[in-house]
Order: C-alpha cells, then structure tokens, then sequence
C-alpha cells in the first residue's frame, strides 16, 4: 500500500508547461479550485484545458495560461457564462473546441477505455459538425446503417478532481447529488491529482455507489479543507454566492492582487476578511 498524499503546490510541481489538464467538476460545482490555484502559483503556461468549465477556465484564461480549451460551455451557473473566459476568448487568446455536454462525456470514455473514438449520436443535426470541421462520421456495420459522430478520445496528460472525502491510497468519495464525470477525468488521464475535503482512514461503512474515484487511476491526493471554494461541494458547504459575484464583476488584475498574492491559507484567509468586511 502506497501514501499519496502531498501538498498543493507538490502535485502541480508534477506538471509542465504544455500538458492537456483536464479538470473535473461541472460549471461551478465542486471545482478542484485549491489546485486551480496552487496552478496559478506556478510558472505552468500553454496548456489544453479540458472541461465542464466554471471558474476554473475563467481563472487561467484571465492569467493567460490557456493554449487550448475543449469544453462544452464555461458558466458560474447563477451567472449564464463565465465572464473572464468571455473576455479572453472575445480578444482571440486562446483557440476552442466547443463540443455537445455528451459527446464530451463519451470523448471522456473513449480515452478512459483507451479508444480512438466512441460513436455518438449527440451532435447529428447540429451546428457542431460545421465548427468542428475536424470531425467524422461513421456508419454502423450493422443491418440499421446508422450514422454516429465519431467522437475522439479525450486523452489527458493529467487530471485534477475534488471530492467529499478520500483516503491516503487514492480512494475519493462523493457525498452530493451528482458525480460530475470525475471518475472518468482521472481515468482518461496518465496522472490524476485528487484534492478533498477530508482524509479519512478508509471507507468500511460507506455505501458503494458513492465510491466515485479508485485508487488505481489517482497519482496523488491532496488534503484541501474548502478546497473547491468558491464553487459549491454539497453537502459540506453550497456556492459563495455573494464571492462569486465579486469575482466576476472586479476587474482581474485587482482580484489576483487581493485574493491570489500567496499561498491557499493566503487565499481563505483572505476571503474571510472580505466577507467579515460585508458585515
């Protein structure tokens, strides 16, 4: 048995410049934000980013570490679509990919089951064929004829995740309503980095189906108490509604000079003077 744990900063340090990351979470859901950040603090740059984005893409495409991004949408949800994504995209610095939500997913299991592609019916009939020049079609070799899209694998170079709980080995538990595909960024990934709420010493009582992350597709597992903030991570704590909406209406060079000038105690404690200053 192996100990995975280590610091934010220690599983960015395992990534470089020039990587396709994918990030787990949905929109402003339980986003592996304490590792977005700790990414931040790193010279990392030119990156694929793969996603259901949120405040994550808006982050690295305000600090300009965006190569790349293939995503489906990039919203805070509350608020339809991610203001410093719209931005940076708006100025032309960063090319994107923008897919169906389940031809993403199934890019995502074609790469976790080490495919070429999936066949897909999302898609048909859409503009996405138009935008994405670059995709095929395939027909069923069976009686039905059939055409599918041929959704490309989605394979990572790393991954980044956030869960409830998880355990020393890499085990991750999720205890809110949705899985948000984790489980398939980690195993789409030659590496997987997952941060959580809680370690724990292991999960003998807990029901299977929550059981989302295995051991055997996580690299390393971060201990990062409110470490998806300000994103949501029901049930421990829901969106920091009022922070979010600061966040998307103060220009970025002022938020990153008062929010992301240290290290993530930095950070929390930072966001507890300003919300102590709302009072």
């Amino acid at each position: 048995m192996t100990d995975k744990t280590m610091t934010p900063d220690e599983a960015i340090s395992r990534l470089r410049s020039g990587m396709t990351v994918g990030i787990g979470g949905w929109g402003s859901r339980r986003k592996p934000m304490a590792l977005v950040r700790a990414l931040l603090r790193s010279p990392i740059t030119d990156l694929t980013v793969v996603a259901y984005g949120g405040p994550d893409v808006g982050l690295l495409a305000a600090a300009g570490r965006i190569r790349k991004l293939v995503a489906p949408f990039a919203t805070l949800d509350s608020i339809p679509l991610e203001p410093h994504f719209r931005t940076a995209r708006q100025r032309g610095e960063f090319e994107l990919t923008e897919v169906d939500e389940a031809m993403f997913m199934w890019g995502l299991r074609a790469a976790a089951n080490r495919l070429p592609f999936l066949p897909v019916r999302a898609g048909i009939g859409s503009d996405v064929m138009r935008v994405n020049p670059g995709l095929r079609t395939v027909t069923s070799p069976y009686d039905d004829a059939e055409t599918f899209v041929a959704m490309p694998a989605l394979r990572l170079d790393a991954a980044l995740v956030h869960v409830n709980r998880a355990d020393r080995l890499g085990n991750g538990q999720y205890l809110g309503p949705d899985p948000y595909f984790d489980d398939l960024f980690c195993e789409a990934a030659e590496t997987a980095y997952v941060s959580c709420e809680r370690l724990v010493d292991g999960f003998a009582t807990a029901v299977p189906q929550t059981l989302l992350v295995k051991r055997y597709s996580v690299t390393g597992v971060v201990e990062a108490p409110h470490g998806a903030h300000f994103t949501s991570c029901a049930p421990d704590y829901g969106r920091d509604e009022p922070f979010q909406q600061l966040y998307a209406t103060t220009p970025w060079p002022q938020f990153r000079e008062r929010f992301l000038h240290g290290d993530e105690k930095s950070y929390q404690s930072a966001v507890q003077t300003w919300h102590e200053e709302q009072r």
